[in-house]
């Protein structure tokens, strides 16, 4: 008898529906401007955005983009049926996306001195994920 229980009584974990076709853009060497301006609900370009600024320097436009991708993919998980906390798991391709603007935005806060929103966005990341903040850093 398979029991689909969590005994911890936790929520169930969230899964983005997939949306291949940025991905695949972006996989294919297309522009992320290009991605987001066809794409705007797309997390995973909004991510790719804030890490490009974000190696090149520009840490304001990093954070822009970061916080970006990060609503879209809340909205996202609001719709996929998640209640505000519980498990979105990066070994589920389509989730990539909000954990990686998550992490930039982390990133992008701490490196601003905004001490409050990189613990926020932190702890968040690793409560959602812990392969996430493993593999992101």
């Amino acid at each position: 008898m398979a029991i689909h229980k969590d005994l911890l009584g936790g929520p169930p974990p969230t899964h983005l529906p997939d949306d291949p076709e940025p991905r695949e853009l972006l996989g294919s060497g297309s522009a992320p401007t290009d991605v987001a301006a066809k794409y705007p609900a797309s997390s995973l370009a909004w991510a790719q955005l804030a890490d490009e600024a974000y190696e090149n320097g520009r840490v304001i436009e990093s954070y822009a983009y970061a916080r970006t991708g990060y609503h879209r993919g809340l909205d996202a998980l609001r719709r996929a049926g998640w209640k505000g906390h519980g498990p979105v798991p990066w070994e589920h391709e389509p989730n990539r996306g909000f954990l990686r603007a998550l992490h930039a935005l982390a990133r992008a806060a701490q490196s601003i001195g905004e001490q409050e929103e990189y613990e926020r966005c932190s702890t968040f990341l690793r409560d959602s994920s812990p392969a996430a903040a493993d593999t992101l850093g």
